[in-house]
Protein backbone atom coordinates (compact mmCIF):
# COMPACT_ATOMS: atom_id res chain seq x y z
CA UNK A 1 0.00 0.00 0.00
CA UNK A 2 1.27 3.37 -0.72
CA UNK A 3 1.14 5.99 1.04
CA UNK A 4 1.08 10.10 0.04
CA UNK A 5 3.92 11.77 -0.01
CA UNK A 6 2.40 15.12 1.56
CA UNK A 7 0.29 13.48 4.11
CA UNK A 8 1.81 10.43 4.90
CA UNK A 9 -1.73 8.63 4.01
CA UNK A 10 -2.75 6.18 3.00
CA UNK A 11 -3.10 6.51 -1.38
CA UNK A 12 -6.64 7.09 -2.36
CA UNK A 13 -7.82 7.62 1.12
CA UNK A 14 -7.69 12.04 1.40
CA UNK A 15 -10.79 13.40 2.69
CA UNK A 16 -13.10 15.02 0.00
CA UNK A 17 -14.23 18.25 -1.08
CA UNK A 18 -17.65 17.59 -0.77
CA UNK A 19 -18.50 19.79 2.43
CA UNK A 20 -19.25 19.06 6.10
CA UNK A 21 -21.66 16.45 6.53
CA UNK A 22 -25.21 17.20 6.37
CA UNK A 23 -27.05 18.62 9.67
CA UNK A 24 -30.29 17.36 11.07
CA UNK A 25 -32.65 20.70 10.37
CA UNK A 26 -35.88 18.91 11.65
CA UNK A 27 -35.26 19.79 15.74
CA UNK A 28 -34.77 23.70 14.65
CA UNK A 29 -37.57 23.57 12.28
CA UNK A 30 -39.86 22.39 14.89
CA UNK A 31 -38.69 24.78 16.90
CA UNK A 32 -39.22 27.75 14.96
CA UNK A 33 -42.93 26.22 14.46
CA UNK A 34 -43.37 25.49 18.57
CA UNK A 35 -42.54 29.51 18.52
CA UNK A 36 -44.66 30.74 15.76
CA UNK A 37 -47.66 28.86 16.72
CA UNK A 38 -47.25 29.79 20.75
CA UNK A 39 -46.75 33.69 18.93
CA UNK A 40 -50.21 33.45 17.41
CA UNK A 41 -52.18 31.97 20.22
CA UNK A 42 -50.59 34.85 22.10
CA UNK A 43 -51.71 37.22 19.46
CA UNK A 44 -55.22 35.38 19.75
CA UNK A 45 -55.80 35.67 22.98
CA UNK A 46 -54.74 39.26 23.24
CA UNK A 47 -57.34 40.65 20.17
CA UNK A 48 -60.10 38.01 22.20
CA UNK A 49 -59.48 39.99 25.41
CA UNK A 50 -59.08 43.39 23.86
CA UNK A 51 -61.77 43.36 21.16
CA UNK A 52 -64.25 43.99 23.83
CA UNK A 53 -62.64 46.55 25.60
CA UNK A 54 -61.75 48.36 22.58
CA UNK A 55 -65.95 48.31 21.72
CA UNK A 56 -66.90 49.36 24.69
CA UNK A 57 -64.56 52.10 24.45
CA UNK A 58 -65.60 53.21 21.19
CA UNK A 59 -68.66 53.66 22.72
CA UNK A 60 -68.04 55.27 25.76
CA UNK A 61 -66.55 58.25 23.37
CA UNK A 62 -68.90 58.40 20.44
CA UNK A 63 -71.70 60.68 20.24
CA UNK A 64 -75.14 59.75 21.35
CA UNK A 65 -76.28 60.46 17.39
CA UNK A 66 -73.71 58.28 16.61
CA UNK A 67 -74.54 55.68 18.81
CA UNK A 68 -78.10 55.28 16.95
CA UNK A 69 -76.74 54.90 13.49
CA UNK A 70 -76.79 51.37 11.65
CA UNK A 71 -74.84 49.92 10.85
CA UNK A 72 -72.35 51.33 13.70
CA UNK A 73 -68.81 52.02 12.55
CA UNK A 74 -66.36 49.86 13.81
CA UNK A 75 -63.57 53.15 13.70
CA UNK A 76 -63.31 56.38 15.84
CA UNK A 77 -65.06 58.35 13.06
CA UNK A 78 -66.87 60.14 16.24
CA UNK A 79 -65.26 60.70 18.87
CA UNK A 80 -66.98 62.88 21.79
CA UNK A 81 -66.77 62.99 25.48
CA UNK A 82 -71.02 63.50 25.37
CA UNK A 83 -71.49 60.42 26.54
CA UNK A 84 -68.91 59.95 29.30
CA UNK A 85 -69.50 63.27 30.66
CA UNK A 86 -72.90 62.76 31.02
CA UNK A 87 -72.46 59.13 33.15
CA UNK A 88 -69.67 61.08 35.27
CA UNK A 89 -72.33 63.64 35.47
CA UNK A 90 -74.85 61.76 37.18
CA UNK A 91 -76.17 61.45 40.25
CA UNK A 92 -74.29 59.05 42.85
CA UNK A 93 -71.83 58.30 39.87
CA UNK A 94 -68.44 59.83 41.54
CA UNK A 95 -69.57 59.34 45.08
CA UNK A 96 -69.72 55.80 44.11
CA UNK A 97 -66.65 55.86 42.67
CA UNK A 98 -64.68 57.12 45.94
CA UNK A 99 -66.50 54.68 47.40
CA UNK A 100 -65.25 51.40 45.25
CA UNK A 101 -61.60 53.14 45.62
CA UNK A 102 -62.07 53.21 49.43
CA UNK A 103 -63.42 49.53 49.30
CA UNK A 104 -60.96 48.56 46.84
CA UNK A 105 -57.72 49.99 48.91
CA UNK A 106 -59.44 49.12 52.12
CA UNK A 107 -59.75 45.31 51.33
CA UNK A 108 -56.21 45.08 50.27
CA UNK A 109 -54.68 46.24 53.09
CA UNK A 110 -57.25 44.20 55.29
CA UNK A 111 -56.11 40.98 53.19
CA UNK A 112 -52.43 41.67 53.39
CA UNK A 113 -52.06 42.53 57.22
CA UNK A 114 -54.17 39.19 57.64
CA UNK A 115 -52.85 37.06 54.80
CA UNK A 116 -49.14 37.51 54.73
CA UNK A 117 -48.29 36.63 58.24
CA UNK A 118 -50.84 33.48 57.68
CA UNK A 119 -49.18 32.46 54.63
CA UNK A 120 -45.67 33.15 56.42
CA UNK A 121 -46.45 30.43 59.17
CA UNK A 122 -47.90 28.29 56.86
CA UNK A 123 -44.57 28.33 54.67
CA UNK A 124 -42.31 27.90 57.25
CA UNK A 125 -44.07 26.05 60.39
CA UNK A 126 -45.00 22.36 60.36
CA UNK A 127 -48.04 22.40 62.70
CA UNK A 128 -50.92 19.29 63.43
CA UNK A 129 -53.78 20.52 61.30
CA UNK A 130 -51.69 22.04 58.52
CA UNK A 131 -53.52 20.39 55.60
CA UNK A 132 -57.13 20.08 56.90
CA UNK A 133 -56.53 24.21 57.72
CA UNK A 134 -55.81 24.90 53.84
CA UNK A 135 -58.27 23.08 52.64
CA UNK A 136 -60.60 25.14 55.23
CA UNK A 137 -59.50 28.42 53.45
CA UNK A 138 -61.35 27.03 50.42
CA UNK A 139 -64.48 27.15 52.27
CA UNK A 140 -65.30 30.89 52.04
CA UNK A 141 -64.91 30.44 47.98
CA UNK A 142 -67.27 27.80 48.15
CA UNK A 143 -70.34 29.22 49.32
CA UNK A 144 -72.68 31.66 46.93
CA UNK A 145 -71.43 35.28 48.07
CA UNK A 146 -75.64 35.90 48.57
CA UNK A 147 -75.49 33.18 51.08
CA UNK A 148 -73.04 34.98 52.77
CA UNK A 149 -74.23 38.27 52.22
CA UNK A 150 -78.01 38.17 53.55
CA UNK A 151 -76.30 36.83 57.34
CA UNK A 152 -73.64 39.66 57.35
CA UNK A 153 -76.04 42.00 56.53
CA UNK A 154 -78.37 40.96 59.72
CA UNK A 155 -74.86 40.92 61.87
CA UNK A 156 -73.88 44.27 60.86
CA UNK A 157 -77.21 45.61 60.84
CA UNK A 158 -76.88 44.93 64.71
CA UNK A 159 -73.50 45.91 64.74
CA UNK A 160 -74.72 49.46 63.86
CA UNK A 161 -72.11 49.43 60.38
CA UNK A 162 -74.84 47.86 57.94
CA UNK A 163 -74.65 50.97 54.59
CA UNK A 164 -70.96 51.72 55.34
CA UNK A 165 -67.77 51.38 53.26
CA UNK A 166 -66.24 49.26 56.47
CA UNK A 167 -69.08 46.32 55.70
CA UNK A 168 -67.97 45.70 52.05
CA UNK A 169 -64.29 46.02 53.01
CA UNK A 170 -64.77 43.26 55.67
CA UNK A 171 -66.81 40.77 53.08
CA UNK A 172 -64.20 41.84 50.24
CA UNK A 173 -61.41 41.01 52.39
CA UNK A 174 -62.46 37.72 53.85
CA UNK A 175 -63.10 36.92 49.77
CA UNK A 176 -59.84 37.47 48.98
CA UNK A 177 -58.00 35.86 52.13
CA UNK A 178 -57.64 32.70 50.72
CA UNK A 179 -55.91 33.79 47.41
CA UNK A 180 -53.53 36.05 49.27
CA UNK A 181 -52.49 33.67 52.02
CA UNK A 182 -52.24 30.81 49.41
CA UNK A 183 -50.47 32.88 46.48
CA UNK A 184 -48.04 34.41 49.31
CA UNK A 185 -47.11 31.32 50.82
CA UNK A 186 -46.28 29.65 47.53
CA UNK A 187 -43.61 31.87 47.57
CA UNK A 188 -42.75 32.06 50.93
CA UNK A 189 -41.99 28.59 50.30
CA UNK A 190 -39.26 29.71 47.78
CA UNK A 191 -37.85 31.71 49.52
CA UNK A 192 -34.37 30.15 51.26
CA UNK A 193 -34.43 29.05 54.47
CA UNK A 194 -30.66 29.39 54.65
CA UNK A 195 -30.89 33.39 54.15
CA UNK A 196 -32.70 34.01 56.87
CA UNK A 197 -31.04 32.10 59.26
CA UNK A 198 -27.83 33.73 57.96
CA UNK A 199 -29.72 37.14 59.38
CA UNK A 200 -30.48 36.27 62.51
CA UNK A 201 -27.11 34.72 62.49
CA UNK A 202 -25.50 38.51 61.79
CA UNK A 203 -27.93 39.80 64.88
CA UNK A 204 -31.27 40.17 62.91
CA UNK A 205 -34.20 39.57 65.74
CA UNK A 206 -37.11 37.29 63.81
CA UNK A 207 -39.14 40.38 63.08
CA UNK A 208 -36.55 42.60 61.28
CA UNK A 209 -35.47 39.24 59.28
CA UNK A 210 -38.84 39.26 57.81
CA UNK A 211 -39.07 42.51 57.20
CA UNK A 212 -35.53 43.34 55.84
CA UNK A 213 -34.48 39.94 54.27
CA UNK A 214 -37.81 37.62 53.46
CA UNK A 215 -40.23 40.27 52.72
CA UNK A 216 -38.23 41.57 49.70
CA UNK A 217 -37.68 38.48 48.29
CA UNK A 218 -41.83 37.59 48.56
CA UNK A 219 -42.35 40.85 47.35
CA UNK A 220 -43.31 39.74 43.99
CA UNK A 221 -45.68 37.84 45.31
CA UNK A 222 -47.32 39.82 47.91
CA UNK A 223 -48.02 42.01 44.65
CA UNK A 224 -49.33 39.52 42.78
CA UNK A 225 -52.09 38.55 45.66
CA UNK A 226 -52.99 42.65 45.75
CA UNK A 227 -53.66 42.19 41.97
CA UNK A 228 -55.98 39.51 42.73
CA UNK A 229 -57.61 41.29 45.29
CA UNK A 230 -58.07 44.86 44.12
CA UNK A 231 -59.57 43.53 41.06
CA UNK A 232 -62.19 40.93 43.09
CA UNK A 233 -62.75 43.84 45.47
CA UNK A 234 -63.65 46.43 42.36
CA UNK A 235 -65.38 43.62 40.57
CA UNK A 236 -67.73 42.20 42.99
CA UNK A 237 -71.29 43.79 42.84
CA UNK A 238 -74.09 41.49 44.63
CA UNK A 239 -72.47 41.96 48.39
CA UNK A 240 -72.22 45.34 47.61
CA UNK A 241 -75.60 45.49 46.48
CA UNK A 242 -76.90 43.67 49.70
CA UNK A 243 -74.67 45.78 52.34
CA UNK A 244 -75.20 49.10 50.92
CA UNK A 245 -78.03 51.78 50.40
CA UNK A 246 -76.76 54.79 49.93
CA UNK A 247 -72.87 54.01 50.11
CA UNK A 248 -72.95 51.48 46.75
CA UNK A 249 -69.79 51.09 45.26
CA UNK A 250 -69.63 52.19 41.27
CA UNK A 251 -70.64 48.30 40.32
CA UNK A 252 -73.72 48.33 42.21
CA UNK A 253 -74.65 51.70 41.43
CA UNK A 254 -74.26 50.89 37.68
CA UNK A 255 -76.22 47.85 38.34
CA UNK A 256 -79.05 49.25 40.33
CA UNK A 257 -79.52 51.46 37.18
CA UNK A 258 -78.58 49.80 34.29
CA UNK A 259 -82.77 48.75 33.88
CA UNK A 260 -83.47 52.55 33.47
CA UNK A 261 -80.74 53.78 31.56
CA UNK A 262 -79.91 54.30 28.36
CA UNK A 263 -77.44 51.88 25.97
CA UNK A 264 -74.49 55.16 26.18
CA UNK A 265 -75.24 55.18 29.78
CA UNK A 266 -74.41 51.55 29.55
CA UNK A 267 -71.37 51.58 27.44
CA UNK A 268 -69.51 54.27 29.41
CA UNK A 269 -70.34 52.69 32.89
CA UNK A 270 -68.02 49.72 31.36
CA UNK A 271 -65.52 51.88 30.20
CA UNK A 272 -65.43 53.47 33.55
CA UNK A 273 -65.48 49.72 35.58
CA UNK A 274 -62.63 48.40 33.51
CA UNK A 275 -60.10 51.87 33.69
CA UNK A 276 -59.65 51.58 37.05
CA UNK A 277 -58.55 47.97 37.23
CA UNK A 278 -56.55 48.26 34.35
CA UNK A 279 -54.88 51.23 35.42
CA UNK A 280 -53.75 49.41 38.94
CA UNK A 281 -52.75 46.25 36.97
CA UNK A 282 -50.20 48.13 35.12
CA UNK A 283 -49.03 49.95 37.68
CA UNK A 284 -48.59 46.35 39.76
CA UNK A 285 -47.34 44.59 36.58
CA UNK A 286 -44.01 44.50 37.40
CA UNK A 287 -43.91 42.41 40.38
CA UNK A 288 -46.84 40.16 38.99
CA UNK A 289 -45.36 36.36 39.13
CA UNK A 290 -46.25 33.22 38.85
CA UNK A 291 -46.93 30.59 41.66
CA UNK A 292 -42.88 29.92 42.18
CA UNK A 293 -41.85 33.98 42.38
CA UNK A 294 -40.08 33.95 39.11
CA UNK A 295 -41.32 38.22 37.94
CA UNK A 296 -42.45 38.40 34.12
CA UNK A 297 -40.59 40.72 32.45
Amino acid sequence: MTKSLDTGVPAGTEPTASGPADVDRAPLRRHRRNRALIQLGCIAVTLFMALPLYLVALAAFTSRSALDRFPLSLLPTDLSTETIGRFLASTGILASLGNSLIVGFGALVLSTVVGVPAAYALARYAFRGKDSYQLFLLFTRALPIVVLSVPLAQLFLSAGIYDTTYAVILLHGALALPTTILITASVFVSVPVDVEEAARVFGCTPAQAFRHVVAPMALPGIAAASIFTFVLSWNEVLGASILTLNRRTLPAQVLTSLNESPLAYRFAGGFALVVPALLFIAVMRRWLTNMWGTTIR
